[in-house]
């Protein structure tokens, strides 16, 4: 059962961080150092990274071989919803870096002594539930514009979505729907999961920060997410073996954005 300083903290006072406002430069340096730590660090994050493009096969196999063709986009993608939980032990090798410890992949796991473990686990939760409630979502969609009914092979399904109006209307909608999805999630982790592993503070509070800190910065925010949209496209290419790259340098810049924006 959890306790309650999971959701609202260790002390009975409140915790406000003060959120700093950021501009594009902070999203460049935030990349740049990124691109830095995966740099000093390559063995370690491609070996932790590797769960990602890993599963991304699993989904598209298991796709196939059960003739749930219709759900392999919105498992993918749905997948990213998930990458702040997997990137957890990549913000802790950014953060012994900051501080100048050491950084041996085994490192990462030092997550799990985290001051603030059980309100990660809580909010790790909840996205997991995010992801589920996506997944039912765009199955409903697919089923209220094809029917129960599954595609014949690969090229009926894709005839189907790129050459009919119902494909159309199922690109367009369930785009719409996910980027509705994609904006929650950006918006309650951002800061969050960086927060819970940096400071001793309850899941409710990480959150709170983390929806002031995009509600303050509305322009950089939406250029980060389009950033992270368009390198995880781009890294699922070829069959999801770019994300052991692209995954591990926004999850260590992700870490420094936080640390710009957060004071």
């Amino acid at each position: 059962m959890a306790t309650p300083h999971v959701f609202a903290g260790a002390t009975d006072e409140p915790v406000r961080p003060a959120i700093r406002t950021i501009n594009l430069s902070d999203l460049r340096d935030a990349l740049a150092r990124g691109v830095d730590d995966f740099r000093a660090m390559p063995t370690h994050v491609i070996f932790l990274a590797l769960l990602y493009p890993v599963v991304g096969l699993l989904l598209a196999r298991a796709s196939f071989g059960y003739e749930l063709m219709p759900l392999l986009f919105p498992l993918a993608a749905g997948f990213a919803l998930l990458g702040p939980v997997v990137a957890l032990g990549l913000y802790e090798l950014s953060r012994r870096r900051e501080h100048g410890q050491s950084t041996a992949w085994t490192d990462a796991f030092r997550v799990l002594n985290a001051p603030s473990i059980d309100a990660i686990v809580a909010l790790g939760a909840v996205l997991m539930a995010v992801f589920v409630v996506w997944i039912a979502i765009a199955h409903a969609i697919y089923v209220s514009l094809f029917g129960y009914g599954s595609p014949a092979s690969v090229s009926a399904f894709v005839a189907d979505v790129f050459g009919t109006p119902h494909g159309r209307r199922l690109i367009l909608i369930g785009n719409g729907v996910g980027f509705l999805f994609a904006l929650l999630v950006l918006t309650i982790s951002v800061v969050s999961f960086p927060m819970l592993l940096d400071r001793e503070v309850g899941a409710v509070t990480a959150v709170q920060t983390s929806v002031r800190a995009v509600a303050a910065n509305p322009g950089p925010f939406a250029v980060w997410g389009l950033i992270v949209a368009g390198s995880l496209a781009l890294g699922s290419l070829p069959f999801f073996v770019g994300l052991a790259v692209v995954l591990p340098v926004l999850a260590h810049a992700t870490w420094h954005l936080y640390r710009r924006v957060v004071e």
